[in-house]
């Protein structure tokens, strides 16, 4: 073998361990970022509010839970890309937009809230199982306000994971959004299908009332929040 071709493996042999090490540092910050982006996700969605309520409840119902949680999920997930490319400073900015998004998820809430109490006191149309569900539509456009009415989802996902995302610096914070939106989405479809395995529990009438006196009572909740705690901004 000649000197020149043993110098030109040995150049190889170093070039193809550097870039093996370059991986292996870089996988580890891909994988911390996903990690952080997923558990500050996770930390903000996984808690008892309208739309985990909401998404419970159509779980258990088996109705219509795809587009439910393709919905909530997806959400998330666009509003922390948006978030982390620089558009939660702008909303911060803009309180006025959030005030009337206020408003307008109070209002809505309160109708959600005396909804439920409603289907509460007449649990006999409440069983799991029977017919005369909500349609398509009615169900997507109550998901929809449910979830873009709520103020306090802009900020959360666009103000705060931007905020979080953003001080994980380039390329990285493109790998917390992804953490982000993967712990987004499995919460979803976690929460809308396996409530599915509640079903037996709520084959009475009177199961079905306590859900939806809960359903109520975190509505009107949420809604005193909006009401008297205003944004917190």
């Amino acid at each position: 073998m000649k000197r020149g071709d043993i110098a030109g493996g040995g150049a190889r042999y170093v070039n193809s361990l550097g870039c093996w090490r370059w991986v292996d540092a870089n996988l580890g910050r891909v994988i911390l970022s996903l990690l952080i982006g997923a558990g500050s996700g996770l930390s903000l969605i996984v808690a008892i509010g309208a739309q985990n309520a909401f998404v419970l409840r159509q779980g258990i119902r088996r109705e219509h839970v795809l587009p439910v949680v393709l919905i909530c999920a997806l959400t998330d997930a666009v509003l922390e890309l948006l978030g982390v490319a620089g558009i939660g400073f702008v909303v911060q900015q803009a309180p006025i937009l959030l005030e009337i998004v206020r408003w307008g998820g109070v209002a809505f809430l309160l109708w959600y809230a005396w909804s439920a109490a409603r289907r509460a006191l007449r649990p006999e149309v409440l069983v799991a199982g029977e017919g005369g569900g909500g349609s398509l539509r009615r169900t997507i456009l109550a998901c929809l306000a449910i979830t873009y009415l709520n103020p306090h989802v802009y900020l959360d996902t666009m103000v705060l994971m931007g905020s979080i995302g953003n001080a994980q610096g380039d390329p990285a914070r493109w790998w917390f959004v992804a953490g982000g939106a993967l712990a987004s989405i499995v919460w979803f479809f976690v929460l809308g299908y396996g409530a599915r395995a509640l079903t037996r529990f709520f084959a009475t009438p009177r199961s079905w009332q306590i859900l939806d006196w809960v359903v109520a009572a975190v509505m009107l909740g949420i809604a005193a929040r909006l009401v008297f705690g205003g944004l917190g901004v």
